[in-house]
């Protein structure tokens, strides 16, 4: 139900972003609420619905879809940056189709398995099974799920909402933690201000022309979509805990490469070799400014200068049109007629030949970040709870995950200003080498396990959850005893009837 009613309302906005007027009447048709409410969903739906083996590829190829719209998205952006009037309007009317296609499929979408038999509709619960899982005997996934909902209720039926009951049992508590702790460092490791500012971000290395930051922005979202494939391949033959691992640390090193191109771009950002006077604008504090850098950090700044094939010329530092940013509020870069051949107005960005520099970085982050750090949180957050509270621990690593995102993506332009570009990277690699040491230390490996099997992860202290995967490679069992999972060796597995 959740899913239907986000889809319907994404329905409703895209219909309504054909309708207005302007960007900010746009902001009423926002659907950044529900979408919420669906990047929490959909992954739980995955994870319930799928066997074990599968489970990770299955929760993976959601992210890998959403990377794939984006993609064609980028694509979408880049046509349409030709229209010269209402572009943004068609470009974002056009998410109607998908958001239709999705309703359509949602009519027969069944119920999950799990959420059924909670409901006591156990009948339904193994037509669903059965439908899903084909030709195969369900009798024992059935037992299975049976069972353990039923020990989960005699568990957890204590008074008080669920996520007081989590907070008070140590083994969600902890895994709380983990999934809330993985959602926060994917956003601090900065993915949603490379995505959502990737077109801003070439400009400011140096690429004045718009429409191909455009383009260049669209082969960074192609980047991220063909990794995240490679993620869907990897997630069942490396496991979560590795792909993770070796994802965070990449992406540290990928923002510091990224904070160096930036920093070489600063270290021969060109001088202000000519300085303009305007009466009315007498004590403007672009004047004083001696080099590009420093002028173009200044919001109410623009650099004017001219070039030929080997220098740039009368280059200077002027206030910028209150009115509109891609103009300089007076001399020749004022207008469009004034602004002879060879003569530019760079409002946000320093001319500079190390640009490749910044793309690279770009590329990079996105090859390491999109196979782990993309996916896994979503994937291992399906995983990670028992059915009794994985709706509400999704959903509070889902806030978690959005509220971080807001976070990010409204500071990183003020980030910019007052730390620089480079010094904004170099903090976002800080961070994402601090969510290496929480993620080596606290997250357990939950590759090919049952869901019903995943919470005994985290009944150890929570810094000893990530030594927990010790017992990979072998053969290992399970069995309820007074609701709690008990885990059997080798040796002790034919004690078992």
């Amino acid at each position: 139900m959740c899913l239907f009613v986000s889809v319907v309302y994404m329905c409703i906005c895209s219909c309504w972003r054909l309708l207005v007027r302007s960007c900010l009447q746009m902001r009423t048709g926002s659907q950044t609420f529900l979408s919420g409410i669906a990047s929490m969903t959909v992954p739980v739906y995955i994870a319930e619905a799928s066997p074990p083996h599968l489970r990770g590829q299955l929760v993976t190829v959601n992210t890998l879809f959403i990377t794939g719209g984006q993609f064609t998205a980028s694509l979408i952006d880049g046509a349409f940056s030709y229209l010269q009037r209402d572009g943004w309007r068609y470009m974002l009317g056009l998410s109607v189709l998908p958001a239709v296609l999705q309703f359509m499929g949602f009519l027969f979408l069944p119920e999950s398995p799990r959420w059924l038999i909670q409901r006591g509709l156990t009948q339904k619960a193994r037509r669903v099974l059965s439908q899903i899982r084909g030709n195969q005997n369900i009798d024992e996934e059935y037992d299975s799920i049976k069972n353990s909902i039923e020990e989960e209720e005699k568990d957890s039926g204590g008074d008080g909402p669920v996520i007081w009951r989590m907070l008070t049992y140590p083994p969600t508590r902890r895994a709380l933690l983990v999934g809330c702790g993985l959602q926060m460092f994917q956003q601090l490791s900065g993915i949603n201000t490379v995505m959502y500012y990737s077109a801003t971000i070439l400009q400011m290395s140096g690429v004045r022309d718009d429409r191909l930051a455009i383009w260049l922005a669209g082969l960074t979202t192609l980047t991220n979509f063909l990794f995240t494939l490679l993620g869907v391949w990897l997630v069942e033959r490396v496991g979560r805990r590795k792909l993770t691992l070796g994802s965070i640390i990449g992406t540290c090193l990928s923002l510091s490469l990224l904070a160096v191109g930036f920093l070489i771009s600063a270290q021969h950002t060109p001088p202000v070799t000519f300085h303009p006077l305007d009466p009315a604008m007498a004590n403007s504090t672009c004047s004083k400014y001696q080099l590009c850098e420093p002028c173009m950090l200044d919001p109410g700044c623009g650099f004017c200068y001219s070039e030929n094939s080997s220098a740039l010329l009368t280059s200077s530092c002027v206030p910028v049109n209150k009115a509109s940013t891609e103009h300089a509020a007076w001399g020749r870069c004022s207008n469009s007629t004034l602004m002879r051949d060879h003569t530019y107005w760079a409002y946000n960005y320093c001319p500079t030949s190390y640009s490749w520099l910044v793309l690279l970085g770009l590329m990079f982050y996105l090859a390491a970040f999109a196979p782990g750090m993309g996916p896994m949180p979503w994937t291992i957050n399906s995983e990670i709870y028992p059915l009794w509270a994985r709706s509400t621990g999704n959903a509070c690593a889902a806030g978690v995950n959005w509220t971080f995102n807001i976070l990010v993506s409204l500071t990183f332009l003020h980030l910019a200003q007052y730390f620089t570009y480079y010094g904004a990277f170099f903090l976002y690699s800080s961070l994402a080498l601090l969510g290496f040491v929480f993620i080596y230390g606290c997250l357990p490996e939950t590759k090919a396990r049952r869901l019903e099997e995943i919470e005994a992860l985290f009944e150890n202290q929570l810094c000893s959850c990530g030594a927990s995967d010790s017992d990979e490679g072998r053969q290992v069992e399970y069995i309820r005893v007074k609701g709690s999972n008990y885990h059997l060796s080798d040796n002790d597995a034919s004690d078992v009837d």
